[in-house]
């Protein structure tokens, strides 16, 4: 698997002697933890159910979604998006409730 900048190798199937696979793989764990832990809170958990870490063959730690439906996809993308406004509002007034304001409702 690579990415539209050939960043991400492919997966590890194979295990090579030096490659830090356990590594990645940790740090992926991490990353999908906090994203599921995430998910939970909004009650998105089960449009996730695919979540997992994995690692690639150059040990680069992965964090897979899967596949979902397009409803949790466009979602995600609005919850992005109103955090994203959210800190742009924060960056430009320093306030916090400002920020939660100016984020849409979801």
């Amino acid at each position: 698997m690579t990415d539209r900048r050939g960043v991400v190798a492919k997966r590890a199937e194979d295990l090579v002697p030096g490659v830090p696979y356990v590594r990645g793989w940790n740090h992926a764990r991490r990353s999908a933890g906090a994203l599921a832990d995430q998910l939970v809170l909004l009650g998105l958990d089960s449009d996730f159910h695919g979540l997992v870490a994995d690692v690639n063959a150059v040990g680069d730690g992965l964090v897979q979604i899967w596949t979902i439906y397009p409803e949790a996809a466009e979602l995600l993308a609005k919850l992005i998006t109103a955090g994203l406004r959210a800190e742009l509002q924060y960056a430009t007034t320093g306030s916090p409730a400002t920020a939660r304001r100016a984020a849409p409702a979801i």
